[in-house]
């Protein structure tokens, strides 16, 4: 049974990258960080698992300059594992910690496109869980998802909750990935926790929803909905460009981390510098939570039968780039969001304005 240990979110300045080489100044800057984190965080129980916010590597250079999309996938992506991962890996072998983060990556059963990956990596420096991004920034995000690629990512995969919500079960608890707009939907999370997940991983959210309160409300409530860990990091001031002079403060902080009851046991409210922020982690709390709670340990009362109506019928069409790039924020509007609130007028769920 896992000790109760420390947990790091890193809260990172970072620059927007264009080119794959240019990620590596983005990793120095990390390194740092963990270093400085690492060591005082552990003043009271052990770091065991650090957390790098989404963006943290590449930025959101593909979202803010609606980029070309294969074009993206050649020169910006990553893979992983690969360069990027192994020097975090070099981390977690110093550090003695797991290290869990975001990328976006190539898969090469797709050529010429890449996808959104949450990834964690073991204190031995290997890659022990890949989690491919379920929700995209809709409106201006360009990763495909694995619903994007439907029929061919179950012939990959199968259709199971691994194919779509892995969990990785390791010596500080079962981990799972939950990315940014991932959190904004319910059932991405009753996903991972239907597959075991104790410790998951959500970042990170724009302002001006961080500060409206839509990051902590979805933190908590999908943390106590499902009796898990939430460890929600943001990043820091934003450099658009390599080059830029001055950064912009584009997510709003509130970074934070959540237990199983829904309650903030570690945060960082500011956001316009790097920083951290710590909490713990008590995996046997957790679990003997689940195990005696008589009412809100909420899971083991679904009903799974009536909930199977509300989704019988489809609504986000599946499939939609598997054979064609992802559309450019324009066409995506006209393509997809437009339709999408007619359907939902036509089914009569939605009354008209």
């Amino acid at each position: 049974m896992p000790d109760p240990y420390t947990a790091v979110g890193l809260i990172p300045t970072v620059r927007g990258v264009r080119k794959r080489a240019e990620i590596q100044r983005n990793l120095d800057h990390i390194a740092h960080l963990v270093a400085a984190a690492s060591w005082l965080s552990s003043l009271d129980l052990p770091v065991r698992l650090v957390l790098l916010p989404e963006g943290a590597l590449q930025g959101f250079t593909d979202e803010v300059f609606d980029l070309d999309h294969a074009t993206y996938a050649r020169e910006s992506a990553i893979d992983v594992p690969g360069t990027e991962t192994q020097f975090l890996g070099d981390l977690a072998r110093h550090w003695n910690i797991f290290i869990m983060g975001q990328a976006k990556a190539r898969h090469p059963e797709f050529p010429d496109r890449f996808f959104n990956i949450g990834f964690a990596i073991n204190p031995a420096g290997e890659v022990v869980l890949k989690h491919y991004k379920l929700a995209t920034l809709y409106p201006v995000e360009h990763s495909v998802t694995p619903h994007d690629v439907w029929d061919r990512w179950i012939e990959l995969y199968g259709r199971s909750l691994d194919a779509f919500f892995p969990v990785a079960d390791t010596e500080i608890g079962r981990l799972a990935v939950l990315m940014a707009n991932e959190g904004s939907y319910p059932e991405n999370a009753r996903g991972l926790a239907m597959n075991g997940a104790e410790v998951v991983y959500r970042a990170s959210y724009p302002h001006p929803h961080t500060g409206n309160e839509f990051f902590e409300i979805q933190n908590r409530a999908r943390a106590l909905d499902n009796n898990f860990y939430v460890l929600a990091p943001n990043l820091a001031t934003y450099f658009l460009e390599q080059d830029s002079e001055l950064p912009i403060d584009t997510f709003g902080g509130q970074s934070m981390i959540v237990d199983y009851k829904g309650r903030i046991v570690g945060q960082h409210r500011y956001g316009a510098g790097s920083s951290y922020m710590a909490g713990t982690i008590d995996i046997d709390a957790l679990r003997k939570f689940r195990a005696q709670a008589q009412w809100d340990n909420w899971m083991k009362d679904l009903r799974t039968e009536l909930f199977q109506l509300v989704y019988e019928q489809p609504i986000y069409p599946r499939n939609l780039y598997l054979n064609r790039p992802p559309y450019t924020h324009a066409e995506f509007r006209k393509e997809v969001i437009d339709r999408q609130i007619a359907l939902m007028h036509e089914r009569g769920i939605w009354a008209r304005p």
